[in-house]
């Protein structure tokens, strides 16, 4: 099963669990769960029907462009990145 790992900006919303595991199919079922599991969760990460700006997402190590679309296998690693901005 899907495996999330939560960013340490939400944590507080997930009880201090750093990693949830899920059943979820895609990025969207993902946000989905983790909504009902704890509630608040979806707002600091998705704008209306998207990704928030300066959040990413990767699976199994690589930033997806599906975004919410991005399929999962069984055994995917998903992480939610917030931007890093510097220079």
């Amino acid at each position: 099963m899907p495996r999330v790992f939560i960013p340490p900006a939400i944590k507080t919303l997930t009880n201090d669990q750093a990693v949830v595991v899920t059943s979820s199919k895609s990025i969207r079922e993902v946000i989905d769960d983790l909504e009902r599991m704890f509630p608040g969760v979806r707002q600091r990460l998705i704008d209306g029907d998207e990704l928030r700006p300066g959040m990413a997402v990767t699976v199994n190590g690589n930033v997806t462009s599906l975004g919410l679309l991005q399929r999962l296998d069984k055994d995917a690693e998903v992480h939610f990145l917030p931007a890093v901005g510097g220079g």
